[in-house]
């Protein structure tokens, strides 16, 4: 097992230090999931492998739908263009965008994100100037 196998074991397992699942982790995770899964699979997958490694943490309540399925969106729509072999450091080398949250805020305005229903359910995003 190489190091992209290692990381996603240890974060299914829930023995991921959690000082590599920052914002650069979950990237990855989206990044590897997408790569091994079509995109429905993807999002099934990384939506256990965050809520079980938030329970690990004792922080049940820690995962996002609407950012985890909004990433693995623009993640994907990147990774069609790329080769199957392209790795994630390269990959987030040729999309630094992806690890800035201001980025996303294109989608979605500020505010959006930190309702309830947004944790819960993913939620379309809106352009800044929508009503």
């Amino acid at each position: 097992a190489g190091p992209d196998d290692e990381f996603l074991a240890a974060l299914e397992a829930g023995t991921l230090p959690p000082a590599q699942f920052d914002h650069r982790g979950h990237l990855r995770a989206g990044f590897l999931y997408l790569r091994r899964h079509d995109f429905p699979g993807a999002c099934v997958a990384m939506k256990r492998a965050v809520q079980g490694f938030a329970r690990t943490l004792g922080k049940a309540g820690l995962y996002h739908e609407t950012l985890t399925v909004a990433y693995l969106s623009l993640i994907a729509e990147r990774l069609a263009d790329e080769p199957p072999d392209l790795a994630f450091d390269r990959f987030l080398e040729r999309y630094p965008e992806l690890a800035s949250r201001a980025y996303f805020e294109r989608y979605y305005p500020r505010g959006t994100l930190d309702t309830s229903e947004a944790r819960a359910t993913y939620v379309l995003p809106r352009p800044r100037d929508a009503d």
